[in-house]
Order: C-alpha cells, then structure tokens, then sequence
C-alpha cells in the first residue's frame, strides 16, 4: 500500500507502519514531502491508498473529493517548540518546561535575532498570523526566513543561516547543530493535530482504515511519544 505525507510526521510514521507490519498488517510504503506538494500530489489525481497531514489540510481535500471525510482520523498532536544554533555535533534533546516565561519573552527574543527561521507548514502558517496580530509584521519582514518544502529548521539552524528557528519540535529533537530551548509558553503556544485519511483513489480502503486504526490504537502511544508527539 501507498501513502504520502508530510515531513514533520515522516520519522513517527515510519515506525508505526513497521510495527503496523510487525503485527500482521499490510506493509506500507510512505512517501514524505512538504506538505503543500503533498496536498498538491493528491488534489492532482495522483493514487494513494493513505494520506497524512494537518487535519484542515484533509478537510479542504475531503471537502474536493480526495479522501474520505468519514475517514478523517487524528494521529498525532506536535507542539512548536524554538531552537537556536549550537556547534556541538550531538543529536538535540528535548529540554523540560517552555522556551521562554511568556509571550512577551518571545517577542523580545523575535526583535533580538537577526535571521528567524520558520517552516512551510502549518507552524509556520500560524507563526505568521500571531506575528500579524501582535503589530510586529512590518517589524520583522525583513528577517524571516522560510525553509524550502522538504528542508526542515534545523538545518537552517545548523548552517547558520538563521539564529532563532521555529518549528515542530519533533522536527528540531534528534538533530546536530541545535539546542532545543523549549516549546512556546501556554499564551502563545502552536500546536498541530495531524490526521490520516484513506484516499478515494485506494484500492484497499479496507485495508487503510486498518491502518489507521492501528495508528490510533494504545499499542501505538509509545511510538509517538519516543517521536515527541502527544495525544491528539
């Protein structure tokens, strides 16, 4: 079977077919881009049995025809955590506690950096919007940086291309070249459900809804907290 998702889920996904696998389940083969081709991929007609992503993400693609609406199901909850560049080669670890004390601790930290990195997704969406909201759009225009589709903060972090990044923090966790400071405090945090969906172009819905299923089930919570994910 066939499924595509995003890239901030790819690494919990994969894990989650093999022991989908290991149980007896069909075996499933998932493809990970950026998010905006992925949805580009599917509402072009191209088959897949599954698709993951943000859950509007799949309601706008229900909503054309490209997945089954009753199939719609949350996987995973992925909070925006905030990272900055360090030049130790160990993998990033996910610290306890918030990034900063508070939302105004945020701004200062966006006025302060010179180059903040932000993704093509969801997080990045709504960074954006709560940027707008505060006045600061105009502010910082001129310092955001956007990771192409497929490129992940971290690696703007690491290349010292920017010195704040924000993004999944199952993005930032396990990578080289960052210190991960925190997710954002409860009065400015971002959270994303990602959902999976079986395709109206799948020849075994049967067996997709099985795997999601799956994916939801208890025997799938371990995984998805090894990976920094929550409970959606």
């Amino acid at each position: 079977m066939r499924a595509i998702s995003s890239m901030a889920t790819r690494h919990v996904l994969a894990d989650l077919a093999e022991a989908a696998a290991a149980a007896g389940l069909p075996l499933l083969q998932i493809e990970s881009v950026g998010g905006v081709d992925a949805a580009r991929r599917v509402a072009a007609g191209e088959p897949f049995d599954l698709v993951f992503l943000a859950v509007d993400a799949l309601q706008r693609l229900a909503a054309e025809g490209h997945v089954d609406p009753a199939s719609i199901a949350p996987i995973v909850l992925s909070e925006v955590a905030v990272g900055v560049p360090t030049r130790s080669p160990d993998a990033a670890k996910r610290p306890e506690g918030t990034a900063f004390a508070n939302a105004d601790e945020l701004r200062s930290a966006l006025r302060r950096a010179s180059r903040i990195g932000y993704s093509t997704g969801p997080s990045g969406t709504e960074l954006l919007l709560m940027i707008d909201h505060w006045g600061m759009t105009d502010e910082v225009r001129d310092r955001l940086v956007q990771a192409r589709p497929g490129v992940p903060v971290a690696r703007l972090l690491a290349e010292g291309e920017v010195d704040l990044g924000l993004q999944q923090l199952s993005e930032l966790v396990g990578q080289p070249g960052v210190r991960i400071l925190g997710v954002l405090p409860a009065d400015c945090a971002i959270s994303t459900v990602f959902a999976g969906a079986v395709a109206t172009s799948s020849s075994n819905a049967a067996g997709a809804a099985e795997l999601l299923a799956f994916f939801r089930s208890d025997l799938a919570a371990s995984i998805k907290s090894l990976h920094s994910f929550g409970a959606p």
